[in-house]
């Protein structure tokens, strides 16, 4: 039987999965093809980083908060960016996400081409954020994480990927879920403290 692609859907680290690296991550996931893998990106993480400070020609259209975003632990030094058309074609340099269920809401979610022109592109988009680095997991890997209880599997956004308050939005997304994982939402991030 073939397993549902988790690509557009949320990774909600839970509260013990204590790796630096994910400690109250939100990741989106953008593919989730099975053999391959699966492949997404950090979204509650701004950096200090300012857009215009690495890519200047692209900081007139990137989304509020104007910074780079920590993506993840694998390879920070690459930048991947994700946009949101400003009108109903799909702009050259832009690449709608694949294999994501079908009727989903983010169908106008994908990828932009950092080569593309700025000034051809930037303008077809209305929203648009860049990430340094990504998360990855071999075949097999994250659903062996899951299943180890070490992260929660949510409905994804796009207001969740575009988010102008990404502090706080791993409290956000849990607590819109209602019942425990509302509660777990309001979990402080040092136990020890409580």
């Amino acid at each position: 039987m073939d397993q549902p692609t988790l690509t557009g859907s949320l990774l909600v680290a839970a509260p013990l999965l204590d790796d630096p690296n994910f400690r109250r991550a939100v990741v989106f996931v953008i593919d989730d093809d099975g053999a391959d893998g699966t492949l997404g990106v950090i979204v509650n993480r701004p950096s200090d980083l300012r857009v215009d400070d690495v890519l200047k020609d692209w900081s007139d259209y990137v989304s509020d908060p104007a910074v780079m975003f920590a993506g993840g632990p694998v390879g920070t030094g690459a930048g991947l960016a994700l946009g949101v058309p400003a009108g109903n074609h799909a702009p050259l340099g832009w690449k709608p996400m694949e294999n994501l269920r079908s009727g989903s809401p983010l169908s106008r979610l994908g990828v932009v081409d950092l080569d593309t022109p700025p000034e051809i592109l930037g303008p077809a988009l209305g929203r648009f954020r860049v990430f340094a680095g990504y998360a990855g997991w071999s075949e097999g890997q994250l659903s062996g994480e899951i299943d180890e209880g070490a992260w929660y599997v949510l409905p994804a956004t796009a207001d969740d990927v575009f988010s102008e308050s990404p502090d706080s939005l791993w409290s956000r997304v849990l607590r819109r879920q209602g019942g425990d994982l509302a509660l777990v939402s309001t979990l402080p991030d040092d136990p020890t403290l409580n």
